[in-house]
C-alpha cells in the first residue's frame, strides 16, 4: 500500500508525523540520522508482525498516556530516544485504520535515511542510484524474480544486493537497498522501488527552499539565506531562486510546510483585509 492510499485521518496524521520527524532529525549527523532510520525500520518490522499491537496503538478509545507507556515498554530498551518519542507521538494521533501506522512509519524511515544522505551531501546521488537500480531490475528478469520470490529469505536478498552493488553506491543507498529488498510488505519489487523513490523525493522537497524575488539575489544574500534556513531546519538546504516581476519588494520563501511571505504585495493584501474587517 502506498502512502497516497491512506485514509483521510491518516493522511493528516502523516503530515504531523513528518513535522515531528523534522524535529527528531534536526541537527543530527549523517550517522545519527541513519540510526534513526534503522530504528524506524525495526519498528515497521515489529508492527507488521503483530496486528494486536497495531490495533492497540491506533485504538481511539485508549488514552494517549496509556499508548505512550506501551510504546516505551516495547521499544525504550532497544531504540533511540528520538524514535521512541516519535512513535509515542504517532500512537497519540488519529488513524483511519490500524495498518496505516505501519505504512506511515515506513515512509518516515525512508525519509530519515534520505536525511542522512542529505547531511552527507549525497541526496542527489541516492536518488540517482535508486533510479539506476530500478532500471537494472526492470531489465533483468532473473534478478527481478529472485528479489520478488517469497522462497528466498529477506537476509538472502539483502546479501545478494550487497554483493551486486556494495561498494558501487553511497552508504545511504546501500542501507536503503538492504531495507527495500528485505521488506516488500506485500508489494512486488517494482512497486517497492517506486514507493522508496517517492518517499526519498518527498524528503528532498522538505530541504529545498523555493524563493521568489523581483531581482536576483547576490552571492552574499543567497549564502546568508541558505545559512539561516539550514539553522532553522537543522539540515543542509538547497535554495532555488525564481525571479518574479510581480513580487514588489522583499522575498517569498516556501520550504517544507512553511511559507514566509515578506513581500510588499502580501503586506498590502494583509492591510486591505484588516481594513475590510
Amino acid at each position: 500500500m502506498s502512502v497516497s492510499e491512506l485514509g483521510g485521518s491518516s493522511r493528516q496524521t502523516l503530515a504531523s508525523a513528518r513535522t515531528a520527524l523534522d524535529s527528531a532529525l534536526k541537527g543530527l549527523s549523517a550517522g545519527d540520522a541513519a540510526k534513526v532510520a534503522a530504528d524506524l525500520f525495526a519498528v515497521v518490522t515489529t508492527l507488521d508482525a503483530s496486528a494486536p499491537l497495531r490495533r492497540s496503538l491506533t485504538d481511539a478509545s485508549r488514552s494517549a498516556d496509556d499508548k505512550k507507556a506501551l510504546v516505551k515498554d516495547l521499544f525504550a530498551k532497544n531504540l533511540g530516544k528520538e524514535v521512541v518519542e516519535l512513535i509515542a507521538a504517532l500512537a497519540g494521533m488519529k488513524w483511519s485504520k490500524p495498518s496505516d501506522i505501519a505504512n506511515a512509519v515506513e515512509q518516515l524511515a525512508i525519509e530519515a535515511e534520505a536525511s542522512a544522505a542529505n547531511v552527507a551531501g549525497e541526496l542527489d546521488r541516492l536518488e540517482e542510484e535508486l533510479f539506476a537500480f530500478s532500471r537494472i531490475v526492470a531489465g533483468d528478469p532473473e534478478l527481478r524474480q529472485s528479489l520478488s520470490a517469497s522462497k528466498y529469505s529477506s537476509e538472502g536478498k539483502r546479501v545478494l544486493v550487497a554483493k551486486l552493488f556494495g561498494g558501487k553506491v553511497c552508504a545511504a543507498t546501500g542501507r536503503m537497498l538492504g531495507h527495500l529488498v528485505s521488506a516488500l510488505r506485500g508489494r512486488n519489487i517494482e512497486g517497492t522501488i517506486a514507493f522508496y523513490s517517492k518517499a526519498t523525493a518527498a524528503r528532498r522537497d522538505r530541504v529545498i527552499a523555493h524563493v521568489r524575488s523581483a531581482v536576483a539575489l547576490t552571492d552574499k544574500q543567497r549564502e546568508k539565506l541558505t545559512t539561516t534556513l539550514a539553522a532553522k531546519i537543522g539540515q543542509p538546504v538547497r535554495v532555488n531562486v525564481e525571479i518574479d516581476p510581480t513580487v514588489i519588494g522583499g522575498i517569498s520563501i516556501r520550504f517544507a510546510d512553511e511559507l514566509i511571505d515578506a513581500t510588499i504585495v502580501s503586506r498590502l493584501a494583509e492591510a486591505s483585509r484588516a481594513l475590510a474587517g
